[in-house]
């Protein structure tokens, strides 16, 4: 009979192993020694220790499943309670039992993380539907086309939640994308079915516009484009294709008609430039006329003067002001010697201001009598406010007298 630690042959060569319940028994041998009978199933033992470290470690650094670790475990365990082997079993046993331990401990882990994978899907999701349906009420049309299909990726990288749960994000996204593309297409419609208008109105534009191109109703015409203009800017854009051509015809027809007048007002402000120096010539011939010492020749001057200058014609607009300004001061300089003259020779009026003026000296020289006695009673008082009556008195008298030298008096 042969024996070590954990198992022993007996002499009819049944193998034993020694275990906390006993010993079982592992198996026969009646091929060789009992030494080699024991070596054999210690072989064994160690081969359940290396399957049992392999596993170990698959579970400790692989993402080996649960469900294939505890079979892997159950496998070797059905071995050890076999009892086929020789050595330590009641140790493989506890470290399996420490396997299980860790696996129960991982498939708790994995499916606490499943779970929060699960909830950060889904507040992603939610958040992905909640822009979603933001973007559908915008009017950035490209932008948000553009965001609404990344977001299109995003959903795509993203974990699957429940079906109920993703069946219903799902739905809303893609209402919500589908309200959007909706609202686009009716806006572009809409936009299409303006530009045609747009085209339809600009062809009319343009047909009057080369209509009026050759006009010589300068005014008319000019005005008449600016309304066109006006038309022009307001009907919109048309599609891109017809645009930059309506819009070189009708530039087209404006340019040679405002060629054309440019070419004809370039003639007229040469004979109006023209015009301005024999006007400017006859004001200074005019002014020479001031001041007046023989009415009656500077006003025959001034009035040949005047006839000459009827007979010129226009002068550029900006400069009408100051050369008209020119004579006209000469002329009522003239007036204002005639009206001096007529003053002067008026006998009415020269006896009316001489009435007048003896009045205001009757007036002054009784306010002087009265404040000289009002000094003499002492009363200052009545005294001062007579003297602030005189000054008022003594201004008219002043000037009435001036205006009597007017008519030599």
């Amino acid at each position: 009979m042969s024996s070590d630690p954990w198992g022993r042959v007996d002499e009819t060569g049944t193998v034993y192993v020694r275990t906390a319940d006993g010993e079982k028994v592992v198996g026969s041998w009646q091929a060789g020694t009992p030494e080699e009978a024991l070596a054999y199933f210690e072989r064994k033992y160690e081969g359940l220790v290396v399957e049992i470290g392999l596993l170990e470690k698959r579970v400790k650094t692989t993402d080996l499943s649960a469900k294939d670790a505890m079979a892997a475990i159950d496998h070797i365990r059905q071995q050890v309670d076999e009892h086929h082997a020789v050595g330590d079993l009641d140790a493989l046993r506890v470290r399996l039992d420490k396997l299980v331990e860790s696996v129960e401990a991982q498939r708790e882990e994995r499916k606490a993380q499943k779970a929060k994978q699960a909830d950060e899907a889904r507040r992603a999701k939610e958040a992905l539907v909640e822009e979603a349906e933001q973007l559908a009420q915008s009017e950035q049309w490209r932008a948000a086309g553009e965001r609404l299909r990344a977001l299109v990726d995003t959903w795509k990288g993203l974990p699957r939640l429940d079906r109920k749960s993703d069946d219903e994000l799902w739905h809303r996204f893609s209402h919500a994308r589908s309200a959007f593309s909706k609202r686009r297409k009716a806006h572009f419609a809409a936009l299409d079915a303006q530009r045609e208008e747009a085209r339809r109105i600009k062809e009319r534009l343009v047909a009057e516009a080369e209509s009026l191109s050759n006009s010589t109703d300068w005014g008319a015409t000019a005005a008449r484009y600016r309304e066109l203009m006006a038309d022009w800017k307001a009907a919109g854009r048309a599609q891109r294709e017809y645009e930059d051509d309506l819009w070189n015809r009708f530039r087209g027809a404006q340019d040679v008609f405002f060629a054309a007048r440019g070419a004809v007002f370039a003639e007229r402000d040469a004979e109006q430039n023209e015009n301005l120096k024999l006007k400017e010539e006859l004001a200074a011939e005019a002014e020479k006329l001031v001041p007046v010492t023989d009415l009656k020749a500077a006003r025959a001057a001034f009035r040949a003067i005047n006839e000459r200058w009827e007979a010129i014609g226009h002068v550029p607009r900006d400069a009408r002001p100051r050369v008209e300004g020119r004579m006209h001061a000469v002329e009522r300089a003239i007036q204002e010697a005639e009206e001096a003259e007529w003053r002067r020779t008026n006998p009415e009026a020269r006896a009316r201001a001489a009435g007048l003026t003896g009045q205001l000296q009757e007036a002054v020289d009784k306010l002087r009598k009265q404040i000289d006695a009002a000094r003499a009673a002492g009363n200052d008082a009545k005294a001062d406010k007579l003297a602030r009556e005189l000054e008022g008195r003594q201004a008219l008298l002043d000037q009435a007298l001036k205006g009597l030298q007017e008519f030599g008096g």
